[in-house]
């Protein structure tokens, strides 16, 4: 569920928080005079902000002129907190705190993996300022459906007896995978009615995906109310898409869809 690192020592600002954290973010503010969008990058489960497709991201969005936002959820990269004490509500609040606080104007939410599934809730709680979404791997409903769901008897039994199993991750050190991380989750499932968002959504989705099914975007694609979703499947792809082609294949789809939202003066 997470990206991996490009960038050792990325630039970055701090948000202060009204509980005394800080949420890191790096922001490029646009080019006055050009009517599109800004976007905003929403990171997977356990990585943060110099993943590649970040650094990408914002690079492509410079080099256009475009606004751009990425920032760390609490207890990851270079925000504060612990790892270990984060849940779905508070990094939904981190994307809402930067959202309100560090942008303007019409957004598109480019979510990853756990992103997918934050980009959803953020566009639920402020629909006047979210035109479009990009899901790579969008992964709602993750810790019950691909975690709780998926764990063995035993592995139950330790999260809850003792509060927090690790989970081996291909990407990286093993993640701690906590009771309250799981039993918060259940507070923002959207999978099981419809999603009451409206605005232009576009689906990207590796269908050699190990950690989200390919046929998640097609139920996500199938829970949203609104008509103008578009779901592209990449035969070959994997969980994090960042192979060149991949990340050109997400910029052509950045651009389209920024182009479109510009176009009808959202």
């Amino acid at each position: 569920m997470s990206d991996t690192p490009r960038d050792s020592s990325p630039r970055h600002l701090s948000l202060a928080r009204e509980d005394g954290t800080t949420t890191a973010y790096r922001r490029f503010q646009g080019v006055d005079g050009r009517n599109l969008p800004s976007v905003v990058f929403l990171s997977g489960f356990a990585s943060d902000m110099s993943g590649n497709k970040a650094v990408f991201l914002e690079s492509h969005c410079r080099n256009r002129g475009q606004a751009f936002l990425c920032f760390d959820y609490f207890g990851h990269g270079a925000s504060s907190g612990q790892f270990s004490d984060g849940t779905i509500g508070r990094w939904r609040e981190d994307a809402l705190a930067v959202i309100d606080r560090l942008t303007e104007g019409p957004l598109i939410l480019v979510g990853s993996s756990m992103g997918g599934w934050i980009m959803l809730l953020a566009a639920l709680a402020r629909p006047a300022r979210v035109a479009g979404l990009v899901g790579i791997a969008a992964a709602p409903d993750f810790t019950e459906e691909l975690m709780w769901s998926r764990m063995t008897a035993p592995i139950k039994e330790q999260l809850l007896r003792d509060g927090e199993w690790h989970e081996p991750s291909r990407y990286g050190p093993d993640l701690p995978i906590t009771l309250k991380l799981i039993e918060e989750g259940r507070h923002h499932l959207l999978l099981g009615q419809p999603i009451a968002v409206n605005c232009p959504v576009r689906l990207l989705q590796g269908m050699e995906d190990p950690d989200v099914p390919w046929r998640w975007a097609v139920r996500t694609a199938e829970r949203l109310s609104g008509g103008d979703v578009t779901v592209t499947l990449v035969k070959d792809g994997d969980h994090r898409l960042s192979r060149p082609q991949d990340l050109a294949r997400l910029a052509a789809t950045v651009d389209a869809l920024s182009d479109e939202i510009a176009a009808k003066n959202f």
